[in-house]
């Protein structure tokens, strides 16, 4: 089985992404421990954190930063009202 893959997302405060899956399901994913290191430590800048997009199989920020699709699911926290 496939695993869903990312439809929207919608960057929220404290380095944190609500993302809406193609299988219906919406979670919340936390940046926070991938913002360290060369590559990734430019989301530690608020307004490009702001900037991130899905792309319809994972998230990802204009320099190329992205988070594995695997990741993005499976280490993510279902998201409730």
């Amino acid at each position: 089985m496939l695993r869903p893959t990312a439809k929207t997302v919608i960057p929220l405060p404290d380095y944190l992404l609500q993302i809406e899956f193609d299988n219906g399901e919406m979670k919340i994913f936390d940046v926070k421990p991938y913002i360290r290191g060369e590559w990734y430590s430019e989301l530690a800048n608020e307004e490009y954190f702001q900037s991130v997009s899905a792309n319809g199989y994972t998230v990802e920020w204009a320099n190329g930063q992205d988070v594995c699709p695997d990741e993005l699911y499976y280490n993510s926290v279902n998201f409730s009202t």
